[in-house]
């Protein structure tokens, strides 16, 4: 095919431009392919990893659901060992600290729970084995050990549940008019439909009286 002049003259200027620039534009297309192809394998690591955390997680469950808590301890350790990032650990970790517990193993339950604490990505996770922590410490005594766990840090949709077992302590402690006024504001933060709203309730009204004071239980520290 012929070309004028001036078409003659842009292909030249085209020629020039590719060899000054080529190789980068080349080596920036194929960063772009590797780029691409490492998302996409790591996107399939992960799913993979996923898959194979959830098969070890169900393993943990089933022993649970068996009362086998050495196998319980067991299966856990390996998710957490193999697959500490994931959800899979955190969730093995509680299911063992609730069958060690069940098996009067308070110190191994307490390690477990700990770990969720240190380690768990999942705030609600974080928050729910601090308030196992501190119904062992009241089970234990150890009320110092329970205020701490529920100073800790929360969401805030547990504010309720943390002056429940703010009141729990007070309780063993024979704070009777305080441990009215932490259920009470517990009650007051719980939603209509939450799961221990009707407990907080009960424990309330078998304290029976007045409410001596009105000054609240503060909640845990942010």
């Amino acid at each position: 095919m012929a070309y004028d002049h001036e078409e003659q003259e842009q292909v030249e200027l085209l020629k020039a431009w590719w060899k000054k620039n080529g190789n980068l534009i080349t080596w920036i297309a194929i960063a772009g392919l590797l780029a691409f192809a490492g998302w996409t394998a790591f996107n399939t690591y992960q799913h993979k990893q996923a898959l194979e955390a959830s098969a070890m997680y169900d393993e943990v469950q089933r022993a649970a659901s068996l009362k086998d808590n050495g196998k319980v301890q067991a299966s856990a350790a390996a998710v957490v060992e193999k697959f500490p990032a994931t959800s899979y650990a955190a969730m093995a970790s509680m299911a063992a600290a609730k069958s060690a517990f069940e098996a009067g193993d308070l110190k191994a339950s307490k390690a477990q729970l700990n770990w969720v604490v240190e380690k768990a990505k999942s705030v609600e996770l974080r928050a729910i084995a601090r308030l196992r922590l501190s119904s062992i410490a009241l089970d234990e005594k150890n009320f110092d050990e329970g205020y701490k766990q529920l100073n800790g840090e929360f969401p805030k949709d547990f504010e309720g549940d943390v002056l429940d077992h703010k009141a729990d302590l007070l309780v063993a402690q024979d704070k009777i008019n305080d441990a009215r006024v932490a259920y009470k504001s517990a009650l007051d933060k719980m939603a209509e439909k939450h799961a221990g709203r009707q407990l907080v309730q009960i424990k309330l009204d078998a304290l029976g009286g007045p409410l001596e004071s009105t000054n609240d239980v503060a909640p845990a520290k942010k």
